[in-house]
């Protein structure tokens, strides 16, 4: 009975420590981008590189299990919905960590449970719990204290960076709910679809950019950090997908807020931005909602 205890422990543990390691990583993965931007490459073109090369490295691994009859198969639309949506979450991810203060713009995107709520109700068609309307009424009132100004009395986002981190979880609840929808195809061919989906808003969004004849000027320095930017994101949606199949929603929704841990930890130490206390008071709104939201998928 021991070993038999002892075997299960083991076969949790691997991905569990998917799941922590890839939300640590993705806690310190607006530093690299901060670095290129600094580099004279805004974020739309390093993340349409980085993920460029999370794609080919997705394609040469996952060659066996993809196949033309089975991605046109089922319902296609569900697929470029989920590439569509988890493009733009990433790009709006990436935008936001640069051009915003790190904590402000992770804590706008962790209203996702808020929208995944909502998007879970229209459809899938699930009934909303006593819990579901706690995630709502926390998540909304988060919100509201983070955003709130006291001065015009407006609780519209105030920076570009707020605008991208409030849209960037509105759209990965929306991708989440399609992947739930999405029965017929495997993680592999959604996992391509994103990185697909990211290349391609990174790029329509780099056509609007004033300039970008600075990709012959970049070093051999920073080519090396985008190829292991692009390596890393590849490692890590691999290990996030691992996690997020062999850990119940309840545990995995719990275990990735560390991301929001290593993120204070490395803005701290990294940057000048600091939370005022009403930022703070908003986001531990939005973690309690978080955590409910974890309560709710346990039921």
């Amino acid at each position: 009975m021991l070993t038999k205890q002892n075997k299960h422990n083991k076969q949790n543990l691997l991905p569990v420590t998917a799941l922590l390691g890839g939300a640590a990583i993705w806690g310190l993965l607006w530093y690299p981008y901060r670095l290129l931007e600094h580099a004279e490459i805004s974020g739309s073109v390093a993340t349409a590189m980085t993920y460029f090369i999370a794609l080919l490295l997705g394609l040469a691994s996952f060659r066996k299990d993809l196949r033309i009859s089975h991605i046109v198969g089922g319902e296609p639309y569900l697929l470029f919905g989920i590439g569509l949506c988890a493009g733009w979450t990433n790009l709006a991810y990436v935008l936001g960590v640069i051009h915003g203060e790190v904590m402000r713009v992770l804590l706008l995107f962790y209203l996702a449970p808020l929208w995944t709520v909502v998007f879970s109700r229209l459809l899938l068609k699930e009934k909303l719990s006593l819990h579901g309307y706690l995630v709502m009424a926390l998540s909304l009132s988060g919100a509201a204290t983070m955003l709130w100004v006291p001065e015009s009395g407006s609780l519209l986002p105030a920076s570009f960076g707020d605008w991208m981190g409030l849209s960037a979880g509105f759209m990965f609840a929306l991708s989440n709910v399609m992947s739930r929808k999405d029965q017929y195809h495997n993680i592999q061919s959604k996992s391509v679809a994103v990185w697909i989906g990211v290349v391609l808003m990174a790029l329509i969004y780099s056509l609007f950019l004033p300039d970008l004849s600075i990709l012959g000027d970049i070093s051999p320095d920073v080519y090396v950090l985008l190829l292991g930017l692009g390596v890393t994101i590849f490692v890590l949606s691999v290990a996030v997908q691992y996690g997020l199949t062999h850990v119940p929603a309840n545990r995995a929704i719990v275990i990735m807020l560390f991301e929001l841990v290593v993120a204070a930890v490395a803005a701290y130490f990294l940057t000048d931005e600091a939370m005022t206390l009403k930022e703070w008071v908003g986001g531990a709104m939005i973690v309690s909602a978080s955590l409910f939201s974890a309560r709710m998928n346990r039921e």
